[in-house]
């Protein structure tokens, strides 16, 4: 078990060898983000701005401007509450850069509602231009974060991670498919759409139950084919987010304008602020431990 906040500092380390254009920006957390990794195999491409976001925002635009490929990380909490620095130093000028969000829902425990990112999917897919990704084990982060390595980008990227090591699902050679969803499990009776690091919770609470498992590591562009060919009947979203904005709101926008004839059940954080503890005691009480999410599935199967 691995968090992804772990694939995405080596990963990091392991694509900096081969491309010298690849830099890292810092607001004061590099070790909690993993960021710090970078800056210590390469100091001469690493930029530590303190505590000041906005600043490192600003920066980071700019120096994508020269040919750059920048990652600047913080938690998502702090990284998102500059929505607006954001909004105009990188969305607007269309900056090719890659935000990375850490820390991401409930599962960071103890530290509370304050460092929780849980509106950050709903902020970053409102922006034109961002692409937002959400992978959900070690493994696929590497993947991810080598795809934001290797490949030209056109745009500003939004890239979410947790704090809480994940139990893995995936091989070492997955590859990421930007704007595919993936089939962990078939069923006939539903199906269950995950993102993020909460999926082998979905796993677990449904490994007994007649329904498909998909996960979504794209929330931005969403998989509509994929929706638009499982989605009958009974309809459920599971994420470590606010059920607001994020992925349970993104596919009822699909179901919307694809006119598709089903129920939807949105999983997650609903409309709270929920307090400090242990992460299996907050996701116990917010519903999202695999007993609660197999508890809510069952109860509406069995309608």
């Amino acid at each position: 078990m691995k968090a992804t906040r772990d694939a995405f500092g080596e990963q990091l380390v392991e694509s900096g060898k081969d491309n010298p254009n690849i830099v890292g920006v810092n607001a004061d957390l590099g070790k909690a983000t993993k960021l710090s990794k970078f800056g210590e195999a390469y100091p001469d491409r690493f930029f530590e701005v303190g505590i000041a976001e906005n600043n490192m925002i600003g920066v980071a635009s700019g120096l994508s401007e020269y040919g750059y490929k920048v990652f600047l990380a913080s938690f998502a909490s702090f990284l998102t509450g500059k929505y607006d620095t954001i909004r105009c130093s990188i969305s607007y000028s269309n900056a090719p850069c890659i935000i990375v969000g850490t820390h991401g829902g409930l599962a960071i425990g103890k530290d509370g509602v304050t460092q929780m990112g849980l509106e950050d999917l709903s902020l970053m897919r409102s922006l034109p231009g961002m692409t937002v990704l959400n992978p959900s084990t070690y493994n696929q982060t590497k993947s991810v974060v080598k795809w934001l390595c290797d490949n030209d980008l056109d745009n500003p990227y939004y890239l979410r991670l947790g704090r809480q090591p994940v139990k893995e699902l995936y091989n070492e050679n997955i590859s990421f498919e930007l704007g595919k969803g993936i089939i962990c499990k078939e069923g006939s009776n539903g199906v269950v759409f995950s993102t993020g690091c909460i999926l082998p919770d979905v796993i677990e609470a449904t490994k007994d139950l007649d329904v498909t498992v998909i996960d979504m590591p794209t929330i931005k562009p969403l998989d509509k084919e994929i929706i638009k060919h499982y989605s009958k009947g009974n309809i459920f979203t599971v994420e470590d987010h606010s059920i607001i904005g994020g992925l349970g709101s993104s596919v009822a926008e699909v179901m919307a304008e694809e006119g598709i004839q089903g129920k939807l059940h949105r999983i997650g954080v609903n409309d709270v602020f929920p307090e400090s503890g242990t992460p299996s005691d907050l996701y116990e009480k917010y519903g999202l431990s695999a007993n609660r999410i197999k508890e809510k599935i069952s109860n509406e199967l069995d309608k």
